[in-house]
């Protein structure tokens, strides 16, 4: 229950500031030209409000309203989500957005995307002059890549360190590596010391896509962090900070070494040959220990356990870059890293056509489910802003009731030299809200689904 309520805290706090950021885009832009802004609220407010305001000689009313599903501003004189016909209906005013010249309109609409955008580029500057960039270069990892079957039915194999795809070099882990691989012909890892070659196969994002498991992680060496007193392991000579290398000759990582050891648990429930029971609960081990290779026989208790407590998957025991900014540094690299962090989301919308892209879209339990579990302003603050960059994207996509749409309209308003009618615009909005309610209500029935099975 108490992640649960961190992670929805966190939610809230992040979709409120981004919310108020993009509607302040709209709000400033609006009152920069004259136009009046009748209302201001934060969260939808059908039927009801939880407070409003109106400070003395104002035009807007300030709100909050009780269904966190958005916020909007009601600019006068404009088809929006109140519907307000009756006020179109009127004779124009000069303090309308109908009364505007189109370019003061268009720039009255791009402003939300614009200030949420901007707000991302911000944030990411800051997080990196507080906190810098840290990430594992993946051609430095020591053991390589550990891959999901999709990946190995492909031709990858546990250990592989993934080189370049198409000759690109590989640079850290994320959604640009797994998409500079998708998208590639060929992908060059370094297999037993030397260089080999996959050949990625047509549609491998949509099998990808259908995967309940990541399509690959870091193989972290099993170091050992303590023991228990008396254990197997002690009496055999590990001592902590040994690093475990090889199990019976094989390579193996932290996680090989777990599974190995739960196949030789089940092996020995359901064998009733004791030499074969004593054979299996040895272990051979090689470590590593201040630089010299040792080899030792440890034989397990009757659970299948050594006694160690291995050092946790952390940065620690990989090679980690660390790169510090300063304040003034901070915003060149932040503005790069926003820049390629919308790209890549553009280029990965391609996938939600496809039949298991469509799978995967997922409504506010995903969203919520991105961030940590423990309160860390650092990853708060991160995926603040990749949430900025995603509403910046969806809101300037050409659909009616999206900010997209009314600019799709003005530029066709600029270039034919006519405005559309006010009854095609209301009937466009209304269409573009009927496409969004069904779009959300996909996307959390996704949400369902994915919790119930």
């Amino acid at each position: 229950m108490e992640t649960f309520l961190i992670k929805a805290l966190q939610l809230i706090m992040s979709l409120s500031l981004l919310v108020i950021i993009h509607e302040m885009g709209h709000f400033l832009f609006a009152r920069l030209f004259k136009t009046r802004v009748e209302k201001f609220c934060l969260f939808f407010d059908p039927w009801f409000t939880l407070f409003k305001f109106k400070p003395k000689k104002s035009e807007t009313e300030y709100a909050m309203g009780w269904l966190p599903l958005g916020g909007y501003v009601k600019i006068s004189g404009m088809i929006d989500e109140s519907m307000d016909t009756e006020q179109m209906k009127q004779p124009v005013k000069p303090w309308e957005f109908r009364a505007k010249p189109a370019w003061q309109r268009l720039l009255i609409m791009v402003g939300g995307v614009l200030f949420n955008f901007l707000l991302a580029l911000f944030i990411y500057s800051m997080i990196l002059f507080a906190w810098g960039d840290s990430y594992i270069p993946v051609q430095k990892a020591p053991l390589g890549m550990d891959f999901n079957e999709t990946m190995h039915n492909v031709g990858f194999k546990d250990g592989d360190i993934l080189i370049s795809a198409d000759g690109k070099p590989f640079d850290r882990m994320g959604g640009d590596l797994l998409t500079a691989i998708v998208d590639a012909r060929q992908v060059t890892v370094r297999r037993d010391g030397q260089e080999a070659s996959v050949y990625i196969p047509e549609g491998l994002m949509d099998r990808l896509l259908a995967d309940s498991t990541r399509f690959a992680d870091f193989r972290y060496p099993y170091m050992v962090d303590s023991l228990v007193a008396g254990s197997p392991a002690q009496l055999a000579g590990l001592m902590p900070g040994d690093s475990i290398t090889h199990m019976d000759g094989r390579s193996i990582s932290f996680l090989d070494f777990l599974q190995a050891m739960d196949v030789r648990r089940k092996e020995a429930q359901t064998t009733t040959n004791d030499s074969l029971h004593t054979a299996l609960r040895r272990v051979n081990l090689t470590y590593i220990r201040d630089g010299i290779s040792h080899n030792l026989t440890v034989e397990a208790d009757s659970a299948f356990k050594i006694g160690v407590f291995p050092e946790q998957r952390t940065s620690r025991l990989m090679p980690v870059v660390q790169e510090e900014y300063t304040f003034f540094s901070s915003f060149p690299a932040g503005i790069k890293l926003g820049v390629n962090t919308l790209a890549g989301y553009v280029d990965q919308m391609k996938y939600l056509f496809s039949k298991e892209g469509a799978k995967q879209l997922g409504g506010f339990g995903t969203i919520g489910s991105i961030f940590p579990a423990t309160w860390d302003w650092h990853q708060f603050w991160y995926m603040t802003a990749f949430l900025s960059i995603i509403l910046a994207f969806m809101n300037i996509l050409p659909i009616p009731a999206l900010d997209g749409g009314h600019v799709l309209f003005l530029l066709y308003e600029i270039i034919a030299r006519r405005k559309p009618s006010d009854k095609f615009m209301e009937r466009a909005q209304m269409v573009g809200m009927f496409l969004l309610f069904a779009l959300l209500l996909w996307a959390n029935f996704n949400d369902i689904l994915r919790f119930l099975f």
